[in-house]
């Protein structure tokens, strides 16, 4: 008989080799590949062009009604999810630890229960008693949610298996969870992908909505192998830093919805709390102007957030080296937006260290903040504030022209609600709305013109 081959795989994306090494050549991680069992030689021996079952074939065109939704009974939850959550799904949920994820799940198992739906709780991390004093703590001991803490999947779905299935079973995490029938340890490519695999073929069957908890890298991507992230049909990021209160959840996948929503959450002491206007969270007391300070209308999803772009501009002695740091913003587009600022409008900053801050710890990943930018840096720079009552965005060429931007009118729309006057947009996206005056600029050398008063 043939000897079976060996098989290394990388614990970090699953690269299977075939000898050990120290550095995957795929990932580039270190120490990563570890030696698991070898594969059977069934698949060599038998031929799969027979002897399966025919299968039924159907035509797109074919009628189909959209799932039913649950809801959790948190809005922001369920708008992330796209509605609510879907029966038979299972959901992947990530974010650093401490970040809020097992309160998150906690809560939203207590509003499902009270409503009179089975819900399961499997806590491979804590036990029952740990659960049970943070439920008390959050005001959700009386709450009829099942608890169990335990890593072996045998004993989850034998147990599981005894009654009626719960309509929503919350496995935390997916990295403690163990399959007899894989070896290796809980956390290992292989252990990770079998107890998945075998969760989700419960939750299909059984029409039962799976949540499962996964940890993060030190980059903040799912641990894990990938194909974790493409067995499930939702996968979802909790983001935020713990010194901040605010918290957002973000859809990264999503196959019964878009991934254009967030939800935010702010924490306090009683766990997660729901926050309805984002901007407040963003947003400092505008009550008189200061210099370096512009809002922005940023969109996530369908949800305007208002946020405040921060600039400090200090001029060197000659010959010192200046400095530009940026948190919450691409440094390289920060670079961008001074040299345009520089080659096209007149202004130098090669004596300044530029400082830019985008207030509350939010993260900035649309071009529409460009001009919001270069507006923050020309009033710290000339010290002339930009009025308190104006927002601005759009996206900057390098030839200095300004460029619309989507969903303008509700940006617009929500800033008029907040209470600002003006805005400064694209000449190309200067219809506006109503309760708003717009100002509108073809080249950003006409804005700074305006904001230094030059002719």
């Amino acid at each position: 008989m043939a000897k079976a081959k060996r098989k290394y795989v990388c614990q970090q994306c699953g690269t299977v080799a075939a000898r050990w090494q120290g550095q995957c050549e795929d990932c580039g991680e270190w120490n990563s590949i570890v030696e698991e069992a070898p594969e059977t030689a069934f698949s060599a021996r038998h031929d799969l062009h027979a002897g399966g079952r025919a299968i039924t074939l159907i035509g797109l065109d074919s009628k189909i009604e959209l799932p039913p939704r649950t809801s959790t009974g948190i809005a922001e939850f369920d708008r992330a999810l796209g509605g609510g959550i879907v029966a038979g799904s299972a959901t992947l949920i990530g974010g650093d630890p401490g970040i809020g994820k097992s309160t998150l799940l906690l809560q939203a198992a207590a509003r499902v229960a009270a409503r009179g739906l089975s819900v399961v709780y499997i806590s491979g991390e804590e036990a029952t008693d740990q659960v049970r004093l943070r439920a008390q703590r959050l005001g959700l001991g009386s709450a009829p949610v099942m608890l169990a803490s335990a890593t072996s999947v045998r004993d989850i779905l034998t147990t599981l298996g005894e009654g009626e299935p719960p309509a929503l079973l919350i496995i935390d995490s997916i990295q403690t969870m163990h399959s007899d029938l894989i070896e290796g340890a809980p956390g290992t490519v292989s252990q990770v992908r079998a107890s998945s695999q075998e969760l989700i073929r419960f939750a299909k069957q059984r029409n039962t909505a799976l949540v499962l908890v996964g940890h993060v890298t030190k980059d903040g991507s799912i641990a894990g192998p990938r194909v974790l992230e493409h067995m499930v049909d939702t996968v979802l990021a909790f983001e935020g830093e713990r010194s901040h209160q605010y918290r957002i959840l973000r859809a990264i996948k999503n196959r019964f919805g878009g991934t254009d929503e967030i939800g935010v959450f702010a924490m306090v002491a009683e766990g997660l709390e729901e926050v309805s206007n984002p901007s407040a969270l963003f947003l400092t007391h505008r009550d008189e102007s200061v210099t370096g300070a512009t809002v922005f209308p940023a969109l996530e999803g369908t949800r305007p957030v208002l946020v405040e772009i921060q600039a400090l501009v200090v001029r060197l002695s000659s010959g010192a080296t200046p400095r530009r740091a940026v948190v919450g913003w691409d440094s390289g587009r920060l670079a961008m937006v001074l040299a345009v600022l520089e080659s096209r409008c007149g202004l130098s900053f090669s004596t300044c260290e530029v400082y830019l801050n985008v207030a509350g710890g939010y993260r900035l990943s649309d071009p529409a903040a460009d001009l919001a930018v270069a507006a923050a840096l020309v009033s710290a720079l000339s010290e002339k504030p930009v009025p308190a009552d104006v927002v601005l965005f759009g996206e900057i060429a390098l030839s200095s022209e300004i460029r619309p931007v989507a969903h303008a009118p509700l940006r617009l729309r929500e800033s008029a609600k907040l209470g600002f006057n003006r805005a400064f947009i694209p000449a190309a996206a200067a219809d506006g709305v109503k309760g708003i005056a717009v100002n509108g600029f073809r080249t950003l050398a006409q804005l700074v013109d305006q904001m230094l008063g030059r002719g």
